[in-house]
């Protein structure tokens, strides 16, 4: 992906399915990606062979390949959990899909901050919320929200440790910087490459 040029409109591969989405700019779209009914803002990507489905995805988010978010579910408080009780239509010439069961799904977006990583093959359960800042390790499974800046692996997610202390991530939250624009970015881009997130602060919070 590194390779592709980026602009103001989203680089999506032809292989990828994306329906009634909204994708901001310098975004991309992966090969065999399945997009639906969602969102994802500025400098964000989804890379391959990944699916998102009724979920917001904030600025600079880094989505890896073989990802779930938002992924579908079975009835397991019915008597069967099988397909056919929901894809009805498919089984039977008089029997409508249950909309009930996806409207369900469809209620419980998935919300995603700014500036996070989700890693390979990592899946995000219906009604989640992942704060800025945060790392999904990769193959973890997140069954509840994941605050600002925590990183969390495993099956079920669980933290393992802060990205930053609180006080410092308090701070990147204030300055905000993924709403700067395109041309500060650039001018700042060698201090986002070279300094250190508290030199960093010191440096722009008092732009």
């Amino acid at each position: 992906m590194a390779a592709k040029k980026l602009g103001l409109e989203p680089l999506i591969d032809p292989t990828a399915q994306v329906r009634q989405a909204t994708l901001g700019r310098y975004t991309a779209i992966g090969a065999r990606t399945i997009f639906a009914e969602s969102t994802m803002g500025d400098y964000s990507y989804v890379v391959n062979d990944a699916n998102v489905i009724y979920t917001t995805i904030g600025k600079f988010c880094s989505i890896a390949a073989m990802t779930r978010i938002n992924p579908g579910n079975h009835p397991m408080h019915r008597a069967s959990q099988s397909h056919f009780t929901y894809r009805a239509a498919a089984y039977f010439d008089d029997a409508e899909d249950d909309d009930a069961f996806f409207d369900w799904r469809r209620s419980h977006a998935v919300t995603i901050g700014h500036d996070v990583w989700i890693g390979h093959g990592a899946i995000v359960l219906a009604g989640r919320s992942i704060g800025t800042g945060a790392v999904v390790a990769g193959g973890a499974v997140v069954t509840k929200d994941v605050a600002p800046y925590t990183i969390v692996a495993g099956n079920p997610a669980r933290p393992v440790r802060r990205r930053f202390p609180e006080d410092i991530a308090e701070r990147l939250q204030n300055l905000a910087w993924w709403d700067w624009e395109h041309t500060r970015l650039r001018a700042a881009l060698d201090d986002f490459r070279n300094l250190s997130v508290e030199d960093f602060l010191e440096r722009y919070e008092t732009d």
